[in-house]
């Protein structure tokens, strides 16, 4: 590694993220180590891919910097196995002997960056926060969905067709056509709505997000 680090912005501020490298070069998984824990990172390290598997990961905003070239499996099919038990952490690869088609084998599978050895220290730093950032995220609209998820199913099946046409843009007097029931129903469902929902709620992102909108 190369050059002289200045933290990203991205890394100084909430929680501290981790970084899990893995790679079978000890020099290397020392230097990674000392260089992200320069700036508050918190660091795993493994010689192995499967190491990393058999250890739990905590929910906490993450990345994955992965050699490309691992004994046993690769860091290519480590990628594909993630995603196949649907862990969903960035990968920033690095390796020694990279080649196009392996770049674009891992760029189209979701890779963050694909680094080349030696690259500088800023590059790495750079392509962390990047996918931190991601991943953290991911992780809040996955706690929104999740959230949302828990509202809507304390709606009764009428809130819910009254909650798919708010978030299409219908009018009280437009919704009780639709449906067919009384404006001021409408609007006694739309206060419950409202109120079980949260009144900030962004009705139409949830909708969308939920698949419970109507065309």
């Amino acid at each position: 590694m190369r050059g002289h680090p200045t933290p990203p912005r991205t890394l100084a501020t909430g929680e501290q993220p981790i970084v899990y490298v893995i790679d079978d070069d000890e020099s290397m998984l020392r230097a990674l180590a000392n260089l992200f824990q320069s700036v508050n990172l918190r660091v795993e390290v493994f010689s192995s891919a499967l190491e990393l598997l058999h250890s739990s990961l905590p929910d906490i905003a993450s990345c994955l910097v992965l050699d490309i070239r691992l004994p046993g499996l690769s860091g290519l099919d480590f990628q594909t196995e993630l995603a196949k038990a649907n862990i969903h952490i960035p990968i920033i690869f690095m390796t020694g002997h990279g080649d196009i088609p392996m770049t674009v084998r891992a760029m189209k599978a979701g890779a963050i960056d694909f680094l080349t050895k030696p690259f500088r220290q800023q590059e790495m730093l750079d392509a962390v926060a990047t996918a931190i950032e991601r991943d953290r995220k991911r992780r809040e609209d996955d706690k929104m969905i999740s959230n949302a998820q828990a509202r809507v199913e304390t709606l009764t099946p009428r809130e819910r067709d009254v909650l798919a046409l708010v978030a299409a843009g219908l009018m009280n007097k437009q919704i009780a056509a639709e449906v067919g029931i009384a404006e001021i129903t409408v609007k006694i469902h739309r206060g419950h709505v409202m109120k079980k929902m949260g009144t900030r709620a962004d009705l139409v992102r949830i909708t969308e997000t939920l698949g419970t909108r109507r065309a």
